[in-house]
């Protein structure tokens, strides 16, 4: 299952956004309002689970400066990735997309893509006023 969040631009540089998005504590500021727990547990893992969802741990797996931080499944039964797309829009201004990509089963992809869906656009929602 491969989703894809809404492009926004910033009004900061790709470099000033991948700075900031690759601390995984930052990552709280972009959370939804429903969040019931953030726990960053290692420089580059974080745990958070939303009211009536299980945990989920997110680990950073790649990073290359300025243009894509990759985040993955740390444990637990699912097995997907997160990727920041960071292109430079104009001076000191970048575009940000979120892309969420999974193998689930028929079931499961029916059931999560509309939550996933949601949340992938609230975290790049949040970058506008966050970063």
């Amino acid at each position: 299952m491969n989703l894809e969040s809404p492009k926004v631009t910033l009004d900061k540089s790709p470099e000033e956004t991948f700075n900031f998005l690759s601390d995984v504590k930052n990552f709280e500021s972009l959370m939804p309002e429903n969040i019931s727990k953030f726990e960053v547990l290692e420089d580059d893992k974080f745990l958070f689970a939303l009211k009536g969802m299980p945990e989920i741990i997110l680990k950073k797996k790649e990073a290359v400066p300025y243009n894509k931080i990759v985040l993955g499944a740390a444990g637990g039964k699912l097995d997907f990735s997160l990727t920041v797309d960071i292109t430079r829009a104009e001076q000191d201004k970048s575009d940000v997309q979120l892309s969420f990509n999974g193998e689930f089963n028929a079931m499961m992809a029916m059931m999560i893509k509309g939550p996933i869906s949601k949340f992938i656009e609230t975290l790049v929602t949040n970058m506008k006023t966050a970063i």
